[in-house]
């Protein structure tokens, strides 16, 4: 069965993603609901829905994504029973009525093959008074590394919601703690996936919504931000690097230089590191423009 994990916070939209949880045609999930010690307890909206999907619903002493968004996305996904697949929802999202159905209907085709699924996506901007956009469609098989690269060159958009994945993936890799948990999930994907394909279901839609209240909708914290990417590219994009094809790796390498910049400057074993990589790429033109850019760096 298919667990769906609430780590909860904001109450502002909370009531539609539990109405569209006991909107579900398929009953075949359990929900945790994980508070975060919030200033809004959800405790009296939640029994509204008592009887119409089967829930957990449990009240932290004390607040956790203050400090760590990952370990209370953690300790949310700790409550789950028996279930093998995990879908961390947001407080403020929502699903079509057929999302469980449809991720049944096409278990078997997924089963064994995949330990990441995702689901088509609609956002729901609103800052644009709620206007919801067409449809976010993904290839039916793809590589993760191509998936996220597609997201790198805003071809695509991606979110946690819209993702399920296997329990066993994320008690092998579990998530990686960066600032705000920015690029958390992108590197969960690269991580779960474990060299296999990510599966596509287009039929149904998760609506992720885009506010003021939202990471990533709002403009505070970018020094947080410029360090979480700094440390996604470190730790995940520079590591998993000959996972890319030549041309991907051109433009990973040059946003892993960027990362860093935009917080401090580059040490020399990172020059090094780059300088190493266009040489084993062949890339003669970037790593002279790379070596110009060392020279400039520490001379000039």
């Amino acid at each position: 069965m298919l667990a769906i994990v609430i780590p909860y916070y904001k109450l502002s939209f909370f009531e539609e993603t539990l109405q569209s949880l006991a909107n579900q045609t398929d009953k075949r999930f359990k929900v945790y609901i994980g508070d975060d010690a919030s200033l809004k307890n959800p405790s009296n909206l939640i029994e509204k829905y008592r009887g119409q999907f089967d829930f957990v619903y449990h009240r932290f002493e004390s607040n956790l994504g203050g400090i760590s968004l990952v370990k209370q996305w953690e300790r949310c996904i700790a409550m789950i029973g028996e279930e093998e697949w995990i879908m961390i929802l947001g407080d403020d999202d929502y699903l079509d009525s057929t999302v469980v159905n449809s991720w049944h209907k096409h278990y078997d085709a997924f089963y064994n093959k995949s330990n990441v699924v995702r689901f088509a996506s609609k956002a729901v901007d609103m800052r644009l008074n709620g206007f919801i956009s067409d449809s976010f469609t993904h290839p039916l098989w793809e590589n993760a590394t191509d998936s996220y690269y597609r997201r790198f060159k805003g071809q695509t958009r991606s979110s946690l919601s819209e993702y399920v994945f296997s329990k066993e993936s994320f008690l092998k890799y579990g998530f990686r703690d960066f600032p705000l948990a920015w690029h958390s999930d992108d590197a969960a994907w690269l991580d779960f996936s474990n060299d296999k394909l990510i599966y596509t279901i287009c039929e149904s839609n998760i609506f992720v919504r885009h506010s003021d209240e939202c990471i990533s909708g709002s403009k505070e914290n970018q020094d947080l931000k410029s360090i979480a990417s700094e440390n996604f590219c470190t730790q995940c994009i520079y590591t998993k690097l000959p996972l890319f094809v030549r041309e991907q790796r051109k433009d990973l390498l040059m946003y892993y230089e960027t990362s860093i910049k935009n917080n401090r400057k580059l040490k020399f074993n990172e020059w090094y590191k780059l300088m190493y990589f266009y040489t084993l790429n062949f890339q003669f033109i970037q790593l002279l423009k790379c070596f110009r850019r060392f020279i400039k760096s520490f001379y000039i």
